[in-house]
C-alpha cells in the first residue's frame, strides 16, 4: 500500500469539482457591508448581499425601510457612506451612473412623450453613439424581445399602461446592461393586467438571462416573480431565502406578519424535545404542539405563527388535547375559490381560517354567529423565538 502524502490547500483556494466560474456566478452581484447615511440618520444599516448571475432577486419591505435607497446606490444615484458594490467583481465606487453596467427601470417609466416607441427604446444606444445599422437592428430585436414591434412608430400617450411599461422594459435592455434594476415595476397598473404582466416580464428575463434586482411592496409581487427575496426592515435585511421558505418558515414575528397574513399566539414552552415542543397560551383551552423543537429554556416566551390556509373549520369538537379552540363566525369575506372566516374564540382571540369551497360544502357552510371549532396539524405551527 503506498504512502499518501496529503497537499496543503492554499488560503482561499475552492473546494474540488467547485470552480472560480461558480463562485463569480453566485456572487455576481455583491453589496458588503453598505451603509447608508442622510446627515445623522442612518436609512441602510450594513447590508451584505450576495445575487446570483441570472436571478431575479427581489428586495421587499414598507415605505422606509431601505430597499429603494439600496437599489439607487447600485444605480450610483446615492453614493455609499460606506462599504462596497461589486457587479461581476468590478467595483462601482469610482464609476458615475452611465459609466456602470447597470440599467434601471423606473416606476413612473419615464418614456419622453415627444418620441416615438423606438426613439424611446433607442435613445440611450444614440447617446453612446452607436452606429446607425447597429442601432436600428438593436431597436428592432428589443421590441420584438417585448412583442411591440407593430407600435414602433407610436408615442407613449397612445400606449396602454402595460405597452407603456414593455417599452421602458425595451429600452432598459437594448443597452444589455449585467444588471437591470426594476423600481417597483408593477405598480402604475391595474390589478389584473398586472397579474397577467408579471409572468410575462419574468419570461422575457429568463429569455434575455440577465441578473435582475427588483424593489417591492407588493408580497404577491415578489412571491410570484422572484427566485429569491429579501425581506427588509430599518434598514437591514431580516430574512433571506426562496419565496416559499421565508412564507413556510418565517425567522421572526414581523416576517410572518409582513409576508403574507397569519395567526400568532402567544405563549410559553412547557415541554420541549428534539422532535415537538408544547406551548400554553392563554388564546386556548389546549395546549398548541409543534413538531419540531427548538433551543431555550422550560418557561421561555414565543408566539406560535399558523397560516390561515392550514387552519380547518368543524362543527363538532376536535378528537386530541393540543391545536384547536371553540368560537363563533363574527365575519366572512367570500374570495370566489375560498372564503375567509373569522372565528372569535372563547378566549377573544380572533382566528382566520382560509376554507375552500370545497372543504366548506363538506361542512354545511358555517354562517355568521354559527358556532365552530377550528384546528390544525402539528406540523402546521412555527415556533417565533424573536
Amino acid at each position: 500500500m503506498s504512502d499518501q502524502t496529503s497537499v496543503p490547500v492554499a488560503s482561499g483556494a475552492l473546494p474540488s469539482g467547485f470552480t472560480a466560474a461558480d463562485s463569480a456566478a453566485d456572487n455576481f452581484v455583491q453589496v458588503v457591508d453598505v451603509v447608508k447615511k442622510f446627515g445623522e440618520t442612518a436609512a441602510v444599516k450594513g447590508v451584505n448581499l450576495s445575487v446570483k448571475k441570472g436571478e431575479l432577486f427581489a428586495l421587499l419591505g414598507s415605505s422606509g425601510c431601505g430597499k429603494s435607497t439600496l437599489l439607487r446606490m447600485l444605480a450610483g444615484l446615492e453614493t455609499i457612506t460606506s462599504g462596497k458594490i461589486l457587479i461581476d467583481g468590478e467595483d462601482l465606487a469610482a464609476l458615475p451612473p452611465y459609466r456602470r453596467p447597470v440599467n434601471m427601470m423606473f416606476q413612473s417609466y419615464a418614456l419622453f412623450p415627444h418620441m416615438t416607441v423606438e426613439s424611446n427604446v433607442g435613445f440611450g444606444l444614440r447617446q453612446e453613439g452607436v452606429k446607425k445599422g447597429e442601432l436600428k437592428d438593436r431597436v428592432a430585436a428589443a421590441l420584438e424581445l417585448v412583442q411591440m414591434s407593430r407600435f414602433a412608430k407610436r408615442k407613449p400617450h397612445q400606449l396602454s399602461g402595460g405597452q407603456q411599461q414593455r417599452v421602458a422594459l425595451a429600452r432598459s435592455l437594448v443597452k444589455r446592461p449585467k444588471l437591470l434594476l426594476l423600481d417597483e415595476p408593477m405598480s402604475a397598473l391595474d390589478k389584473q393586467i398586472r397579474q397577467r404582466t408579471q409572468i410575462e416580464l419574468v419570461n422575457i428575463l429568463e429569455r434575455v438571462g440577465v441578473t435582475c434586482i427588483m424593489v417591492t411592496h407588493d408580497q404577491e409581487e415578489a412571491m410570484t416573480m422572484a427566485n429569491r427575496l429579501a425581506v427588509m426592515s430599518e434598514g437591514q435585511i431580516v430574512q433571506l431565502g426562496a419565496p416559499n421558505e421565508v412564507y413556510e418558515f418565517p425567522n421572526s414575528r414581523f416576517s410572518a406578519e409582513f409576508i403574507g397574513s397569519t395567526n400568532l399566539f402567544d405563549g410559553n414552552v412547557v415541554e420541549d424535545e428534539p422532535d415537538h415542543v408544547f406551548v400554553e397560551s392563554p388564546d386556548l383551552p389546549v395546549r398548541l404542539y409543534v413538531s419540531h423543537g427548538i433551543t431555550g429554556p422550560l418557561g421561555m416566551p414565543v408566539t406560535i405563527s399558523v397560516r390561515p390556509e392550514r387552519i380547518a373549520l368543524t362543527r363538532k369538537p376536535p378528537e386530541g388535547t393540543f391545536n384547536w379552540g371553540k368560537g363563533v363566525v363574527k365575519n366572512i369575506a367570500y374570495m370566489g375559490g375560498y372564503s375567509l372566516y373569522h372565528v372569535k374564540l372563547d378566549s377573544g382571540k380572533t382566528v382566520i381560517a382560509n376554507m375552500s369551497s370545497l372543504a366548506l360544502s363538506e361542512i354545511d357552510s358555517p354562517t355568521w354567529e354559527d358556532e365552530v371549532y377550528v384546528r390544525w396539524s402539528a406540523s402546521a405551527g412555527v415556533v417565533l423565538t424573536s
